[in-house]
């Protein structure tokens, strides 16, 4: 089993509403003054996101939402052309 399938598998065993709910806390976390994802992605496209703990920062706050976008992707066709 290749490594892709292997993180594919997972993912289609973790249940919707934990990882809706990590996704949507992660994402909105700090929620005052302004959430860290938010903040990250105007850095990054700013030009101005070159500190290691801001990259870290972006990482940690966008991966449940892109395990959401994977899942999501995954569960509406994109499956067929991932797995042999």
């Amino acid at each position: 089993m290749s490594m892709l399938s292997s993180f594919s598998h997972w993912i289609d065993q973790l249940p919707w509403s934990p990882l809706l709910l990590a996704a949507l806390l992660m994402a909105l976390a700090p929620f005052v003054p302004e959430p860290h994802l938010w903040e990250k992605l105007k850095m990054l496209a700013g030009g101005t996101l070159s500190r290691p703990i801001d990259i870290f920062d972006l990482c940690m706050h966008a991966t449940p939402l892109l395990l959401v976008l994977f899942k999501l992707w995954r569960q509406l066709g994109g499956a067929a052309t991932v797995t042999p």
